[in-house]
């Protein structure tokens, strides 16, 4: 049985594990690990015929409003062309999307069996090897670039490129991942794309921040909102699909704030989990420090946060070239958001602490003294500073500079108070 390294102390009340014969729900290419059931021979080989990865439907967790859209508008063959999958990140747009992908591209005969999961379109989807499946981004797009040539050149030469007549279905589905990424330029050719009417071509969008993606392009797709399932729901499909000790499962939904994707991650890499306690733990000790350590407090926790997203290749040529070096600032950037979102979280644990329900507080799940904190501090500050902090994650996606966005954001940390 694989198990999850958390900090060692309490276990509150786990919820039941409910449903645990549905297993669907997985984040993109994770595998079902069998455990020894003691049920007949017999029986594990009729449970094996029917796995879950081979019942009809969608596998995700949760979404039930977006699932029901598509899923209805499919059987009638009312698909708008174009699909905005947003929410924020971590929220399990990636297994949505792959459901998405395989819903569009199944081939069964019945409609309202799709996607099916035995097809070859539904297997080649979900591998992303259909032919009738183009999948784009800006970083894409930045890395195709030839010479000098610009990026809303390539990806205006990608648009058009896509437009082509579906191969081996009867529709080619176009995949943009991190539309809200994109400069204002490429979205304007994207725009026009969309403009172009075809019924032989359906656009998936996919985007974190969905107010960063241009209003005209909104106003043309049907937009499919990601949010948080509830910790129950979370718990027993983390204990049913990654077998998981239920303790353990508690805890990463707790942690995860109900975002399934962000629950997995944590799972497939457990020092995810060890890097948020230890940082939270910090930022908490920041609360009785001054600016000369906060700043150098915010240095070092950026360089521990961005080697979470270094490869080892790219770090070692991260300093080599223009392109080294842009790999190496998109890392930090990706570190300072996870120390933003940290930080908000446990900015918000403070205040429902003082508030009376430190049961509310998924950083007390990492055993930090929460409480004890909140009663150091002035917590009618918090409302504002989380404020600033989540205009800080809006600048940094926005290219702000990573270390000077957390040491700005370090001067209004509240500080203990003096007795």
């Amino acid at each position: 049985m694989r198990r999850v390294r958390l900090p060692a102390g309490r276990q509150r009340g786990v919820p039941v594990a409910a449903r645990r014969g549905m297993r669907r729900g997985s984040s993109p290419g994770t595998p079902h690990r069998s455990v020894s059931t003691g049920l007949p021979g017999s029986l594990r080989i009729l449970g094996a015929m029917t796995h879950p990865d081979q019942l009809a439907g969608f596998r995700s967790l949760g979404q039930a409003t977006a699932r029901a859209i598509v899923v209805r508008a499919a059987a009638h063959d009312r698909l708008q062309r174009t699909l905005l999958v947003h929410g924020p990140a971590g929220a399990g747009k990636d297994g949505f999307v792959e459901d998405l992908i395989a819903l569009l591209l199944c081939t069964a005969p019945d409609s309202t069996q799709r996607p099916c999961n035995v097809c070859r379109g539904c297997r080649e989807a979900r591998l992303r090897s259909h032919p009738d499946l183009v999948i784009g981004s800006p970083e894409s797009w930045r890395d195709d670039r030839s010479g000098t040539g610009s990026i809303v050149a390539t990806a205006r030469r990608w648009l058009a490129e896509s437009a082509g007549a579906p191969i081996a279905g009867e529709r080619r589905v176009v995949l943009i991942e991190g539309v809200d990424r994109a400069n204002e330029q490429i979205q304007n050719a994207l725009l026009k794309a969309l403009e172009e009417p075809t019924g032989r071509h359906v656009f998936v969008l996919v985007a974190d921040e969905v107010s960063r993606v241009l209003p005209t392009i909104r106003s043309r797709a049907q937009a499919l909102r990601m949010g948080a399932v509830p910790r129950e729901e979370l718990t027993s499909w983390l204990i049913d699909r990654h077998r998981i000790p239920a303790d353990q499962a508690d805890a990463l939904a707790r942690i995860s704030e109900g975002h399934s994707g962000t629950a997995a991650e944590f799972v497939k890499n457990p020092a995810l989990v060890t890097w948020r306690r230890k940082a939270e733990h910090e930022l908490l000790d920041l609360l009785g420090r001054g600016p000369a350590d906060r700043f150098a407090s915010a240095r070092d926790m950026l360089d521990e946060a961005s080697r979470l997203h270094a490869q080892p290749v790219a770090e070692a040529d991260a300093t080599q070239d223009e392109e080294g070096r842009r790999i190496a600032t998109a890392f930090q950037r990706a570190g300072a958001l996870r120390i933003v979102d940290a930080w908000i979280s446990l900015a918000r644990d403070l205040l429902v602490t003082n508030a009376g329900r430190p049961d509310l507080a998924p950083s007390a799940t990492l055993e930090l003294d929460v409480a004890g904190a909140a009663d150091r501090i002035d917590t009618t500050r918090l409302p504002v500073f989380v404020g600033l902090l989540e205009r800080t994650r809006e600048g940094l996606l926005q290219n702000a500079a990573p270390q000077l966005a957390l040491q700005v954001a370090m001067l209004s940390w509240p500080r203990v108070e003096s007795s």
